[in-house]
């Protein structure tokens, strides 16, 4: 996996993580498969792509609802906090101080505030896949969102611009009990490798190209059952993704006007755009530093300024190149913070209130849904269970999760999520 590495921290669960980003694509996984194994998974797509792309942003570590999108001036000194509400250029709605930049883009996005059915665990599972990591664990776990794209319209798809893969993980992702041929394809030390040819002219592509051709010509006449025409199919798709270049470039944020890095402040977001406009379908990536059990206000000061920039840059560029209505952006944590400061000026997990922002994707934007109470503690307006998010993204992705299942490993299927009821606010 290609990490770019931020700071190291350790979360309150005691494993050690990077503030990093993890960088993925072909649904590869780690386990010997090669390009032209993988893009087989397509020959099995059950579904056809909607047009829509998704970018999922994980805040690892847990952020604070309080103090980044459902603020309570009102509420007593001991929840409230050390920051103010501000305007958005959408009446009514108010986001904290210190992201005047996102405030400025709000009628693009949408901020759930009475999001409800998190879990108390420090994992990408619930932001990944709407479901906590102890289900169907003994069989994988349940498959994250780019996993099941994958599934459902093949672990890579034709473009106008050549071949392209569905998924790009950033971190975190997970295939679950669909298997590691549905798992993000990760360019570390050997999968980078996949994306350019190593110690290969194109002259001597092209003459290995010729014997595999003859090779396959004696081949073909003991088959009948014309397995190597789907052989070749395979394969050529796999040579295109790596002699084209595209995929390697796109994650090369080096190329992109210097302007447009200015704005971006860093690689991050700025390659998930890159990919999506090359055709990628779907990009996760993990923004960690969330886990503020202490000091949690300073910490608020360094994480949500740049946070504010990157992400308005990423939906003002998105919108400029004719992408955002085709592009939603979606952006969770694993739980919501407690309403009351701690004695470490902290705030500890709270799975019982949670914001999820989405921006983008065509749907109605430039509105809060739901409310917390008085002093966060809870949904109090429009409960939406975080199944209910999954089932809304789905919908517009067009995948039906009414009618569509997957196959577990024991033959059954399954449901994408349980609580099937689309957020009406949204579609």
């Amino acid at each position: 996996m290609l990490t770019i590495h931020g700071t190291k921290r350790t979360y309150c669960d005691g494993v050690t993580r990077r503030d990093a980003l993890h960088i993925g694509a072909v649904a590869m996984g780690s386990v010997g498969f090669g390009l032209s194994d993988l893009l087989r998974a397509e020959g099995e797509a059950a579904a056809q792509a909607s047009g829509k792309n998704l970018i999922n942003i994980f805040l690892h570590g847990g952020p604070t609802h309080m103090d980044t999108f459902d603020l309570k001036p009102e509420a007593p000194v001991e929840y409230r906090g050390e920051f103010r509400p501000i305007a958005t250029n959408v009446p009514g709605v108010e986001i904290c101080e210190l992201m005047p930049e996102l405030a400025g883009v709000a009628d693009n996005y949408s901020i759930i505030r009475s999001t409800r059915g998190m879990n108390n665990e420090h994992t990408t599972a619930q932001g990944d896949t709407g479901w906590s990591i102890n289900a169907m664990r003994s069989m994988g776990g349940r498959p994250g969102v780019g996993a099941v794209m994958a599934k459902l319209w093949g672990a890579a798809q034709q473009t106008s611009r050549g071949m392209a893969p569905t998924a790009i993980d950033f971190g975190g992702s997970t295939p679950g009990f669909l298997g590691q041929t549905y798992a993000p394809y990760r360019p570390d030390t050997t999968g980078r490798q996949n994306l350019v040819l190593k110690n290969v002219t194109l002259d001597r592509l092209d003459d290995r190209r010729s014997l595999l051709t003859g090779l396959d010509r004696l081949k073909k006449g003991i088959d009948r059952r014309g397995m190597f025409d789907a052989v070749d199919s395979y394969t050529g798709r796999a040579l295109d993704l790596v002699v084209s270049g595209r995929i390697a470039k796109a994650l090369d944020t080096n190329l992109e006007d210097p302007r447009t890095r200015e704005r971006y402040a860093d690689n991050n977001l700025l390659a998930a755009r890159r990919l999506i406009e090359e055709g990628v379908r779907c990009v996760s990536m993990t923004w960690g530093g969330w886990d503020t059990h202490g000091n949690n206000f300073n910490a608020m000061r360094s994480k949500l300024p740049p946070i504010s920039r990157k992400l308005t840059a990423l939906i003002d560029d998105l919108k400029t190149r004719g992408l955002l209505d085709d592009t939603i952006i979606m952006m969770s944590g694993e739980f919501g913070r407690t309403p009351r400061i701690n004695a470490g000026n902290g705030r500890d997990h709270w799975p019982s209130a949670a914001f999820f922002f989405i921006a983008g994707g065509g749907f109605k934007h430039g509105q809060v849904i739901g409310s917390s109470n008085s002093k966060g503690e809870r949904p109090k307006d429009n409960p939406v269970t975080l199944q209910s998010i999954f089932h809304t993204l789905y919908h517009q992705l067009g995948i039906d999760c009414n009618t569509m299942t997957l196959t577990d490993p024991n033959g059954r299927p399954q449901y994408l999520v349980d609580d099937r009821k689309l957020i009406s606010e949204l579609v």
